[in-house]
Parts: C-alpha cells; sequence; structure tokens
C-alpha cells in the first residue's frame, strides 16, 4: 500500500509543480504516469480485494493535491464577516477531485474487459469529454482542463488556433501513456533496445508538436494594417470594503481623474475594468438617459475626440408587472416588485444610447445559485452563510460585441470568469469581434496565484482565436497581449494607474473559431461508440452465462 501512496502523492505533486503560473511545464508529460502505474499495478495485486474502491482512493489523493496546490488561493475570499472562504476552496477541490478521480474507476472498469489499448483510448476520450462537461454545467470549473497547463508557455502551443486547449490535453495524455508504456514494458521484458525505441518515440511526440509550435510562432504576421490606442485604466479600488460601499460618482470621479492624468495624444479606446462603477445599488439600465454617472462618463468622453469608453458596471432592471420579469429576476416582497442583477460592460459614447453586455458566465456559488430549483428547497439560506448567493444574476444568452461609428474595432466585451473559456470566448469572434477587451477585477484572492493564472489563461484566448487583447484590471495585472500570446505590456498588481498601449485589429477566424471543440466532438464519438462496445459486451456475457 506504501508505493501506491507514493506513486499517487509524485503524481499530484508533479502536475502540481507543472502548472502556471510559475510551474514548470515539461513536468506535465510525467505526471501521469505513476496515476497509470498505480492503477495497473492495483488490477494486478491479488493482495487487494476491494480494487475499485483502492483506485478511487489513490486516485482522489493525487487529483486532491493537484487541486489544493493549484487553486487553494480561493481561501483568500473572504466571507461577509471578513473571515476567509473555506467553502471557496473546499467545494471545487473536494468536487474536482471526485469527477477525476471517477474517471479513472470507470477506466479501471473498463480495462477488465477490454485490452489495453481500447482501455487507454477510453480513458482519454472520456477525460476529455469531462473536461468539456465541466466548461458547460451549472458548477462549471474549467481552470484545471489540462491543456490550460502551457498557458505559461505559450510559445509551444501556438497551434491551438487549430485544436484549442483540448488539443493540450490530447498531447499531455498522448505523451504520459507512451511513457507508461515504455516503462512497463520494461518492467516487464528488460529489453534495454525496445525501451529506447520507445523513447525515441516518447521524444517525437513532445518535439514534434513542439517543433511546429515554433515555426508557426516566428513565422506568424503581428503587422496589421489598422492599430488603435487603448487607455486601460487600473483603479486599485478594495473589492470588500470601498468597492461596493462608496458612491458612485465619487468611484467615477476619481476613474476619470486617473484617466485625464495618463492619457496621452489620440485615445480610441478608455476601458476600465469590471464593475469599475459599483457603488450602492448599482445602475438602473431603465434609467440610463438620467443617470450622472453616465452623463459624467459622457461629458469625459466627449473630450477626446472619437473616443469610446467601456466599462464594467453593476446595473440592475425592475419589474413592477410579473408578467415582464425574466427567469433570473427575484422578488422583493418589501417593495412588491422583481428585479434583475447584472454584472455589466458598458459601452458610453456622447450622444449615444449606451449598449449593454450582461456577464453569461457567472462564478458558482458567488454570481450564481448552481440548478437553484433544485437546490434552493434543500439548502435554503444555507449558500449566503457560507458567503455564496440564494439568487442568480441575470445574463445574456449570446455574445455582443461593441461596435463604433470612429474605427474599425470591434469589440469583445470578456468578462473575468469569461476568459477561462476558449469556445465561449470564440463565439465573440464568430459576432464579428476583432479586438478582445477582457475587464475583471481579480482582487478577491490578494496578491496570490489566482490573478496569475488568470492573465495566463488570456494568452491562450489570443492564440485561438489570433486576436489582440486588452486587459484592464482593478487591482492589475492589466496587459496588453497579442495575437501570439505574447505579454507586450503590463501595469503591476497593487499599482493605481493606467496603461496605454497601441492594439493591432486582425480580421478572419481561425481554424479553431470556425470549428470549436472538435476534439471533443471525436472524443465522444469515440467515448459512445467503446461504451456502447462495452455494455453489449456485458450483455452479451450474462445471456451466455444464463444458458
Amino acid at each position: 500500500m506504501r508505493k501506491y501512496f507514493i506513486l499517487s502523492i509524485l503524481s499530484g505533486l508533479l502536475l502540481a509543480a507543472a502548472w502556471p503560473a510559475r510551474g514548470i511545464a515539461v513536468l506535465v508529460f510525467f505526471a501521469l504516469i505513476p496515476l497509470l502505474y498505480m492503477e495497473n499495478s492495483i488490477a494486478a495485486d491479488f493482495n487487494i480485494r476491494r480494487k475499485k474502491w483502492s483506485v478511487f482512493g489513490f486516485s482522489f489523493l493525487a487529483f486532491f493535491i493537484w487541486n489544493l496546490l493549484t487553486t487553494g488561493w480561493l481561501y483568500n475570499s473572504l466571507n461577509p464577516d471578513g473571515s476567509h472562504s473555506l467553502i471557496a476552496v473546499a467545494v471545487p477541490t473536494l468536487l474536482n477531485s471526485t469527477l477525476m478521480s471517477l474517471v479513472m474507476l470507470f477506466y479501471h472498469i473498463f480495462k477488465r474487459k477490454f485490452s489495453t489499448v481500447y482501455s487507454l483510448l477510453f480513458l482519454v476520450s472520456l477525460w476529455i469529454c469531462f473536461e468539456k462537461f465541466h466548461t458547460e454545467w451549472e458548477f462549471s470549473w474549467p481552470w484545471l482542463t489540462l491543456g490550460n497547463v502551457f498557458s505559461g508557455w505559450h510559445q509551444w502551443i501556438q497551434w491551438y488556433d487549430i485544436t484549442g486547449v483540448f488539443g493540450g490535453t490530447l498531447w499531455v495524455w498522448l505523451v504520459n501513456i507512451i511513457g507508461f508504456c515504455a516503462l512497463q514494458d520494461y518492467f516487464l521484458n528488460r529489453n534495454k533496445k525496445r525501451l529506447l525505441r520507445k523513447i525515441f518515440i516518447f521524444a517525437v511526440i513532445i518535439c514534434v508538436p513542439l517543433a511546429i509550435s515554433f515555426i508557426k510562432y516566428n513565422q506568424f504576421n503581428l503587422k496589421s494594417d489598422d492599430q488603435v490606442n487603448v487607455l486601460l485604466l487600473q483603479p486599485d479600488l478594495d473589492p470588500y470594503g470601498e468597492k461596493y460601499q462608496r458612491d458612485s460618482l465619487n468611484i467615477t470621479e476619481e476613474l476619470l481623474e486617473i484617466a485625464q492624468e495618463k492619457a496621452q495624444g489620440k485615445i480610441d479606446f478608455f476601458i476600465a475594468p469590471e464593475t469599475a462603477v459599483p457603488g450602492i445599488g448599482g445602475l438602473s439600465e431603465r434609467g440610463f438617459q438620467n443617470s450622472k454617472v453616465i452623463r459624467m462618463i459622457k461629458n469625459f468622453t466627449g473630450k477626446y475626440s472619437d473616443a469610446v469608453f467601456i466599462t464594467g458596471a453593476s446595473t440592475y432592471k425592475v419589474y413592477s408587472d410579473e408578467a415582464e420579469k425574466s427567469e433570473t429576476s427575484y422578488y422583493l416582497p418589501n417593495y412588491g416588485i422583481w428585479m434583475d442583477s447584472y454584472n455589466t460592460a458598458l459601452e458610453i459614447i456622447p450622444n449615444e444610447k449606451v449598449e449593454t453586455y450582461h456577464k453569461g458566465k457567472l462564478v458558482p456559488g458567488v454570481e450564481s445559485f448552481p440548478y437553484i430549483n433544485v437546490l434552493k428547497p434543500i439548502l435554503g439560506d444555507a449558500m449566503l452563510n457560507m458567503g455564496g448567493t440564494v439568487a442568480s444574476l441575470g445574463k445574456d444568452s449570446t455574445r455582443k460585441v461593441f461596435r463604433n461609428s470612429f474605427n474599425k474595432a470591434v469589440i469583445a466585451p470578456i468578462i473575468c470568469y469569461e476568459s477561462a473559456y476558449g469556445e465561449y470566448t470564440a463565439e465573440y469572434v464568430k459576432n464579428g469581434a476583432n479586438l478582445l477587451a477582457i475587464v475583471t477585477n481579480d482582487s478577491w484572492w490578494g496578491n496570490s496565484a489566482g490573478h496569475r493564472q488568470l492573465l495566463a489563461l488570456a494568452k491562450l484566448r489570443a492564440i485561438e482565436t489570433r486576436k489582440d487583447i486588452v486587459r484592464a484590471a482593478n487591482s492589475g495585472i492589466s496587459a496588453h497581449i497579442n495575437a501570439r500570446g505574447d505579454v507586450m505590456e503590463k501595469l503591476g498588481y497593487e499599482k493605481k494607474g493606467a496603461l496605454q498601449v497601441k492594439a493591432n485589429i486582425y480580421e478572419g477566424e481561425t481554424f479553431y473559431v470556425k470549428n470549436g471543440d472538435f476534439i471533443y466532438k471525436l472524443a465522444l464519438i469515440t467515448f459512445g461508440i467503446l461504451f456502447v462496445s462495452y455494455i453489449f459486451k456485458l450483455i452479451t456475457r450474462r445471456n451466455k452465462t444464463q444458458k
């Protein structure tokens, strides 16, 4: 049993040590080998009776270590009473570790009926299906998608403009499987020549994608016929105190002071972070025309010829008639009204209607109550007592883009957590976006790995879509990322100020934008065929037994 503990712990530590933003990505090519060897050893160990529980338990240990060491920074988020949120790290860590361990368990069960080759094919296809599922359901948490591991080493995966992150997941599994098979064969046969041949194959599978990536990286043409000047604003407001306790007018006034102080020459876009205009209660979307905050921003922007102001804001919409209310609205019995609250991106142009986009990928437990119709009757206010929410924000069902009549830029207003989703971000480009703008507030977790990891994930979105990214963060890191994933300029964490950048405009759609997560679709077909084959074999064997 000691051996299995060591193998599980080794896998967990290697996965964590490979993870961005400061990990050594090459370690991921070895990280899953101990896990595969652990499962294989348990399957062959006659001394273990409950093999399924053993595989699940030791897999859980490995994945728990990986999850805890890479996303433990969630503990830095605070509850309403100011205490650290244990639930914020416990729920995703336990849920994620459980789901990953179930994949290993199902692989172990399948392996008992089929050959090693088919079983490993089943494992990889099921894992990719799990990762895709984890981007779609209401407890969505794509942070540890295996393909994300290269976000700190973006020169290695320039072919993500074809495959997206699931290409990286497939690469990681393929290399680890070849490595595992090489070791397993050597332990059985002690044939050094065969081992060297498989090590050669192992190296080739690593080096060929690397070579392709470096060629694409160096051949990518960064020149663009069109550019825009962007001023990224970083107010550095405390997200727990002043950001939601101070008056919106005061917050907006300080934000515009930063903009005026740092703006140099022509500015095409002022971009402020997520909920940069919060204040008490937020802005009424039915009253934009009478809003002092909106008027203040329009008057400021009007001083700059042909400029556009894009900002995050907390907004709401009131329904006095129950027939008009939306599915996400909640009832306020003291006032007899229904209300929708939104995490919103605003496009503000003088003498024009304010355009809105409502964040569509909401943070589970914070911005949304997952499966509210099922869980709310069970949990009641328990979510709120643990620092969560007993309602859900309203959201847009389509990826809106912001256009203007001054320049050719079509802005994708990506709000914080949304930047962790590849195919989701690609939908903005399908709708015409040629420049990605991320407005975010990463300061909930303090100066931890959280904001650095989210910045690293943005580089993947740049490669997948081949679009420049301009990123405005409340406390940092605000940055300009080019279409190769290079961070060209940045304003460090906890620095109040602004960053002026010149962003390129690229038209067109990459293969990934056009085809989305096609690797997942292939994995789903493969999994479906193998699963049906497994069920057929079970039925056939049962019929033979009955005869």
